[in-house]
């Protein structure tokens, strides 16, 4: 038993080794690299890259670059397409973590291995009257919700920063429509925007400005933008957007009109989450509320008739 602990314990302790590795990014050592060079040249010392790289720790020299010749192999035998798919997930979370879906796909592995090792501690610790077969069937579906278990992470992250969005759209297109009457250009609200709100929805407008000084089309970077955030909203506003660049139409006008339209599917989701509500109590009212009220009722009247000629007939 001891010996299947120990081994339990070098897996989970590898996966966190390569939990750490696969989060560090090569600007880090770059940075490093490039801090070592100062500090001998500083010195005055003469530059040799052998002692620069002996004075490196050892998980610098030996451990990272092992691991990402292991993420190397993996990438090889993964499919393109899980890769793009999980890339695209990761765009429309927001990229929670700057990670890449290498190091992703890394993690699902990581925790499959922790999930099916936790499960082979538990049986081997605890003594319970299993059979062999109910055991590798319980050890193999923990073993993949573990796989999972970072795809739910991501889908709840993806549903809750486009849930903020867009609770945030409508007043932003309305702090977007009164700068514009006020004079200022479109890039300009959009500073205003980011400026004024620190949300999911102004760093993506930050982007789009980013994106737009370093010389991409202004179309091209709101398109951009309405795939990485992925909701109908975002798709009709960049379109009315763009249709009102090209075709001369007062963006003023056009951005009120949106801001109308949000507004009002706004309330139309807050009625429909409103009218969700009852169906929703249905479930812990039937649960917890409905038998309590049946013990707080019916305990007196089943405590009289148990002391009452009817319930000596049952004795």
């Amino acid at each position: 038993m001891w010996i299947i602990i120990a081994i339990i314990a070098l897996v989970i302790i590898g996966a966190v080794i390569l939990v750490v590795v696969g989060l560090r990014t090569p600007q880090t050592d770059e940075y490093a690299l490039q801090q070592r060079l100062s500090e001998f040249t500083a010195r005055g010392e003469t530059v040799d890259l052998e002692q620069i790289e002996m004075s490196q720790p050892f998980t610098e020299r030996i451990v990272i670059p092992f691991a990402r010749k292991l993420g190397e192999l993996a990438v090889r035998f993964t499919p393109q397409n899980a890769l793009q798919t999980t890339e695209k997930n990761l765009e429309l979370a927001g990229n929670p973590g700057r990670i890449d879906p290498t190091t992703f796909l890394a993690l699902q592995f990581i925790c499959m291995v922790l999930f099916g090792g936790l499960m082979l501690l538990v049986f081997s610790v605890t003594k319970l009257d299993w059979t062999l077969g109910r055991r590798i069937l319980i050890g193999l579906v923990v073993t993949f919700l573990g796989f999972y278990m970072p795809q739910l992470w991501l889908k709840s992250t993806i549903a809750r920063r486009q849930k903020a969005i867009r609770k945030a759209l409508p007043d932003a297109l309305d702090l977007l429509t009164i700068c514009v009457e006020a004079g200022l250009g479109f890039d300009a609200a959009l500073n205003k925007v980011t400026e004024k709100w620190d949300t999911e929805l102004s760093m993506a407008f930050a982007r789009v400005i980013r994106e737009i000084q370093l010389g991409k089309l202004r179309r091209e970077a709101l398109r951009d933008m309405a795939d990485r955030i992925g909701i109908p909203e975002m798709t009709s506003f960049v379109a009315a957007v763009i249709q009102s660049e090209q075709l001369g139409v007062s963006m003023a006008k056009v951005l009120h009109i949106q801001a109308d339209q949000m507004r009002m599917k706004r309330r139309q989701r807050a009625e429909e989450e409103a009218h969700k509500a009852p169906i929703k109590m249905l479930v812990p009212m039937a649960i917890l509320i409905f038998p309590s009220l049946m013990i707080v009722l019916l305990t007196p009247a089943a405590l009289r008739l148990f002391h009452s000629a009817l319930g000596a007939m049952f004795k």
